[in-house]
């Protein structure tokens, strides 16, 4: 059975404290309230990566896991952090080829493949966006866009490193603008990802990988784009930021 999994994205928003706060009530929220066998991960700002590892260390439904890094583990690279780095503070995920990585810091396939390498190599589990911008969607070029993010930024991995990869499909289009995927686009896409999943390393490895729905997902919603057949799970940005939405988006598995 594919693991089912809802991740928060807090992207650049909220102080150190009202990060605290906020995880804190979604730790409460989830023990009380998830009934299911879903599993969340916050993935926040690196400066409190330690202080929510250490509030979710006995919690096995929460994990924490940061929002990019480094390709190397190591070096004269001011201002970055490594995968290393990540793992002694007692992150478990990072995502990897957000569409904001992209767009606005020139992240290629290739780099994404060598920061996958060191995600991997540091025993953290790799949470890897693929999506399309608007153009790319109506000029009818999205399957070829996702197909070669895929296979560039993944597919030199062997069966078992690539058994620890967690895939997100983020339509670009429906990232902070209010627009969603209809449920029907969004599996579209997930039968698609996992085709090329099975083609590449076959279908018992495809019908294991989780992929998740990250296009302005919320609580209104979860509960439709959770229950098509190819669909895991969410990258929740903007419902993240209240601890009531985004429990209520890992409630739509309950």
């Amino acid at each position: 059975m594919r693991q089912k999994i809802v991740a928060g994205n807090w992207k650049m928003n909220l102080d150190y404290n009202e990060g605290l706060s906020i995880f804190s009530e979604i730790i409460n929220m989830v023990n009380d309230e998830v009934t299911g066998r879903q599993s969340v991960i916050v993935c926040c700002p690196y400066t409190y990566l330690h202080s929510l590892s250490q509030l979710a260390k006995n919690q096995p439904k929460v994990s924490v896991g940061a929002q990019n890094c480094h390709q190397e583990d190591a070096g004269a690279y001011t201002g970055e952090i490594s995968a290393r780095m990540i793992k002694s503070v007692g992150a478990a995920y990072v995502i990897l080829g957000h569409s904001e990585r992209r767009q606005h810091f020139g992240e290629t396939n290739l780099v994404l493949s060598q920061k996958t390498n060191a995600v991997l190599s540091n025993s953290l589990k790799p949470i890897f966006c693929v999506g399309e911008t608007l153009e790319e969607r109506e000029s009818g070029q999205f399957f070829d866009v996702i197909k070669s993010q895929i296979s560039e930024g993944l597919f030199h991995l062997d069966a078992q490193q690539f058994g620890q990869v967690v895939l997100a499909y983020e339509p670009v289009w429906a990232i902070g603008t209010g627009k969603t995927a209809t449920a029907a686009q969004a599996q579209e896409i997930h039968a698609f990802i996992r085709k090329e999943i099975a083609t590449q390393f076959g279908q018992p490895v495809a019908d294991e990988t989780t992929v998740l729905y990250g296009g302005s997902c919320n609580p209104k919603n979860a509960k439709e784009l959770f229950s098509q057949p190819d669909i895991d799970g969410g990258l929740i940005g903007g419902a993240s930021l209240k601890s009531r939405d985004f429990v209520d988006v890992v409630k739509a598995f309950n």
